[in-house]
């Protein structure tokens, strides 16, 4: 059996190479890897010496099984491919937070989806949700058969590292856009106060579609801030994320949570608020979650200012060490054995 990933935002550099930093590219060129001799749906067709782009009408689903991160289009993913082929074979890769979708029609559109096609969702957290929306927004012999499971991300191990801690303690902001669920506004409020208390650099590396948005160009004049572009690689963001102090998350909403994942496994010391996202990442007892404003300023003052101790605490939180923790529980490893076992059990090997 044969893999197509679609993705409707994926972007092929002149080399052939999936571009981009933010968490759909990571993906694509997750699965592209998980997948040898996958292919990438997209306007073409164009081939590279490690990549071939075809257009879905060029597809032949009779032997292969698209895999589409566009969940909302899979009805129309489905409909193409019947033309050339009398089953063809769809499968929903949920990887992001349901409650972006608020309109009626989008949220029955995914829960029709969901419901006819088999679904693998990002975290239980994530699948949780699926199951509630085509529950609610299917007929009971759609809900009752649909297929929906789950695994977390995690992250390549392998991009890890040393620590190199910098002169100034770093404050990350743990995101690429400055969006409303992400809360940029109480990001900077806190990290405002907490910079007249003691010296910081806060580096912000944006989208560039968020690079010159008003908010971004209030940070970027602070003289304890730093605001720029994504890294140049995966290498450059592994090797900043390296000497980062701490971040604070400030985020309603989140699936999963890949960014934040990294910047711990990587070592820094990261400020939660109280949400049912960060409790499904992260030890029971995790000491560094805040209810209020006042109270994320505290936390990331004693990060910035007594981070050894710090790191200590966490590692008892997580009964010994928070690295071993996280790794045992966000290896991509396992999310690459489990998605080949669920595309093998629903569609064959």
């Amino acid at each position: 059996m044969k893999v197509a990933i679609s993705y409707s935002d994926a972007l092929v550099d002149p080399d052939g190479h999936v571009a981009g930093h933010d968490a759909g590219a990571t993906l694509v060129r997750r699965l592209l890897r998980i997948f040898p001799g996958s292919r990438l749906i997209g306007p073409g067709p164009r081939r590279y010496p490690d990549l071939e782009v075809i257009p879905l009408e060029f597809l032949d689903g009779t032997d292969t099984v698209v895999i589409t991160m566009d969940v909302l289009d899979s009805v129309s993913v489905w409909q193409t491919l019947r033309a050339t082929c009398d089953e063809p074979q769809v499968m929903n890769f949920v990887w992001w937070s349901t409650s972006q979708y608020t309109h009626k029609v989008q949220r029955s559109a995914l829960a029709l989806s969901c419901a006819l096609f088999p679904t693998f969702a990002n975290s239980e957290r994530t699948a949780n949700e699926v199951r509630e929306i085509v529950s609610a927004g299917t007929i009971p012999p759609l809900a009752e058969a649909a297929k929906i499971a789950w695994v977390n991300l995690g992250i390549r191990l392998e991009h890890l590292q040393p620590r190199q801690e910098p002169s100034v303690p770093v404050v990350l902001y743990p995101a690429i856009y400055l969006s409303e669920r992400k809360q940029p506004q109480v990001f900077l409020d806190v990290v405002e106060r907490v910079a007249k208390r003691t010296p910081i650099m806060v580096e912000a590396r944006l989208h560039e579609s968020h690079l010159i948005s008003e908010q971004a160009m209030r940070l970027s004049r602070r003289d304890w801030a730093w605001v720029g572009p994504l890294t140049a690689s995966r290498d450059d963001y592994w090797h900043a994320l390296a000497r980062t102090t701490a971040f604070l998350a400030t985020a309603t909403e989140e699936s999963y949570g890949l960014e934040y994942i990294e910047a711990l496994v990587a070592g820094a010391v990261g400020v939660f608020p109280d949400r049912p996202w960060v409790h499904a990442i992260l030890p029971s007892g995790y000491p560094f979650v805040y209810r209020t404003p006042a109270e994320a300023e505290e936390m990331l003052l004693r990060a910035v200012t007594d981070t050894a101790a710090c790191r200590a605490e966490i590692d008892r939180a997580a009964g010994g060490s928070f690295a071993e923790w996280l790794r045992a529980r966000h290896d991509d490893d396992q999310f690459a054995t489990a998605i080949t076992a669920r595309v093998a059990q629903w569609f064959g090997s």
